[in-house]
């Protein structure tokens, strides 16, 4: 890459300096992770050009396993880091289906001074459905980041009950945490499907396609399926299959490529044996967008008698008939958008599932994916709480009237209960209904360890923790929260290793640098807290985790700076971060003041009060109990 190792450049109005990883504008210097240096000096030599996500993915996390979602959320940390508006971009512009593209003027240092580059971004996005929007909060970003990487992977598509990762693989770095058990030969992985389409533009209907086969064959009691947040994470790749097949530890791996034309859709998929790469079935299909659901079910007949499985009568249940093709196309197109992770994916997802329902009222799954995303919504910041939840609050109900036996509207209210309302009991009571309907289901499975953790009971956490690990053994969301668990319990070195294991999946996870800096403090390691506060984003916690690192170094003048910074910028949304650095500070008047604050403002990171590592001081102080019980939560 040009500069990388020689003179600064000026991109924009910045000064980037790549020797150091930093860049530095009107006086303040901001350090770089090196892959997000690497990002931008990737971006800045093609500066004009479109940069698809492949290409950012072969250049920038080349031997790194890991999904799409890591480039848009290092691209997402980026931008903030430059000041960059996503709605008016003038630095980074996301070309949509595409990839992104750098604008702003790149020189050698001392060169001309910021022009931006003409561009043309493509056709404006239409307004969301929830427009009460403020700036993402860190608060929102901890919890949702946990949240919306595991329920994405929830696919509900048009079945009536949906069982999800039903893999028994477990990750061997942590044989202490999680129970080993063989590969059974019943056991299957649906990878992302190729877009064969003549102009690559159906990315979202191969996706799609992908997950609506799995969906269904995850209806099968006898069938263990590895789930969407593993299965795509090797999307993109060119692993071998045998590989792959170990990775995730089953016995077979399904592939497939979708070719669109008008109205017509051609899939072709085959059944791989991942011990030996031999072909164990394929089959071509060419249907009318009308028989779309058909085919899948004819796809998923064809693996069943593969794989010798005896089907029930039950088993594979006939789904609706499409009231409308192109309310089908704008429901995959939804589930792609919400895949992005970003305000834009779930504006358009609002977007396309609203427009979808607006075709076609009857679809309870469309009205519950909607619902969910305005949860993500509020949950990340992207709307106002009471706006955003409300609406996802109706949405989840209406779903519930059109087909009562679905999972995700359950899930959804469960989590409302829990972020917004503090409702345990009603949050437990939605969550284990919607295990009863998906006992399989490992969102559902991992929401409920959540709800176990965020009472007070650990143990029982984390037995249900472990049964969804073992289902989806590559989602870092969960070894985010086995963190947590395992810190509860006093159980450091286990938690320092979950810790670096979400690091490893996912490298740009928000707040991953945060919670291990918390371990490493709670460890005695203050250093090393200190440099891994340094690598966070702003939104993931790197005031709040600078204002204890250094608090803990004896370096009181920069965490009184860090604190006052972060009080300045964020104290309208992040107000229990905020308790946080002064619980750590021992300062419990302020303490209580931001702890109250939070709540005033229905800060979704409340949940997280009982054993919260920062705010364990507190349990001695008379004024945490009644705190506790206003909460409603268990003393």
């Amino acid at each position: 890459m040009k500069g990388t190792d020689s003179s600064a450049l000026r991109i924009g109005a910045w000064r980037v300096d790549p020797t150091l990883d930093e860049i530095s504008k009107d006086g303040n210097t901001v350090k770089l992770e090196r892959r997000a240096m690497q990002l931008l000096l990737c971006l800045a030599e093609h500066a004009g050009q479109v940069v698809s996500v492949e290409q950012l993915l072969d250049q920038i996390w080349a031997g790194v396993v890991v999904t799409p979602d890591s480039v848009y959320h290092a691209v997402a940390a980026l931008r903030r880091m430059l000041g960059d508006d996503p709605k008016e971009p003038t630095y980074i512009v996301n070309v949509p289906r595409r990839g992104y593209r750098l604008v702003a003027r790149v020189a050698p240092w001392g060169g001309p001074s910021d022009e931006p580059v003409t561009h043309s971004p493509g056709p404006a996005v239409d307004a969301p459905t929830v427009t009460h929007s403020v700036a993402p909060t860190r608060s929102a970003f901890r919890r949702s980041r946990v949240a919306l990487v595991t329920v994405v992977a929830l696919g509900l598509g048009y079945v009536l009950v949906d069982k999800f990762w039903l893999s028994r693989r477990v990750v061997a770095e942590h044989p202490a945490t999680i129970a080993t058990t063989g590969v059974s030969d019943k056991s299957i992985a649906v990878l992302p499907f190729v877009d064969m389409s003549e102009k690559k533009d159906q990315e979202y209907f191969a996706d799609g396609m992908a997950e609506e086969i799995l969906d269904l064959l995850a209806t099968i009691p006898v069938l263990k399926v590895i789930g969407r947040t593993s299965s795509f994470q090797f999307k993109g790749k060119n692993d071998d299959l045998r590989a792959i097949g170990a990775k995730l530890g089953v016995a077979y791996v399904l592939e497939g490529s979708v070719r669109k034309s008008g109205n017509r859709v051609r899939v072709a998929a085959q059944l791989i044996d991942s011990q030996d790469g031999t072909h164990r079935w394929s089959g071509t299909y060419d249907r009318d967008m009308g028989d779309v659901l058909k085919m899948q079910e004819e796809i998923a007949a064809g693996l069943v008698r593969a794989l010798q499985i005896t089907v029930g009568a039950d088993d594979l249940q006939s789904r609706p008939t499409l009231a409308n093709s192109e309310a089908y196309n704008l429901y995959l197109r939804g589930r792609y958008a919400l895949s992005r992770y970003d305000k834009q994916g779930f504006d358009e997802a609002a977007r396309y599932f609203q427009q979808a329902l607006d075709l076609d009222a009857t679809s309870a799954t469309t009205a519950a994916w909607l619902s969910w995303t305005y949860e993500l919504q509020g949950e990340w910041g992207f709307a106002a709480p009471a706006v955003a939840f409300e609406h996802a609050r109706r949405a989840a109900e209406s779903a519930l009237q059109r087909n009562p036996r679905l999972a995700l509207p359950h899930v959804v209210l469960g989590g409302i209960h829990t972020s917004y309302d503090y409702d345990w009991e009603a949050a437990d009571k939605e969550l284990q209904q919607a295990l009863a309907l998906a006992p399989n289901d490992a969102t559902a499975t991992f929401l409920a360890a959540r709800l176990s953790m965020d009472v007070g009971r650990w143990d029982e956490a984390l037995t249900q923790l472990n049964a969804a690990m073992a289902q989806d053994p590559l989602s870092a969301a969960y070894y985010q929260v086995l963190d947590w668990i395992q810190a509860r319990r006093g159980h450091l070195p286990e938690a320092e290793a979950a810790a670096r294991r979400v690091l490893e999946i996912s490298p740009t996870y928000d707040s991953a640098h945060y919670y291990l800096g918390l371990v490493l403090i709670e460890r005695g390691e203050r250093e090393a807290a200190l440099a891994e506060m340094e690598k966070e984003t702003l939104t993931g916690g790197q005031f709040a985790g600078l204002a204890m690192a250094y608090y803990s170094l004896g370096r009181k003048a920069e965490s009184d700076a860090a604190l006052a910074r972060m009080i300045k910028e964020q104290g309208n949304g992040n107000a229990f971060e905020i308790a946080e650095a002064y619980a750590f500070r021992d300062d419990r008047d302020q303490t209580f003041q931001w702890l109250e604050r939070a709540h005033a403002q229905k800060e979704s990171d409340l949940q997280y009060i009982k054993g919260d590592l920062p705010l364990k001081s507190l349990e001695s102080d008379p004024r945490y109990k009644p705190f506790v019980r206003k909460m409603n939560l268990p003393e």
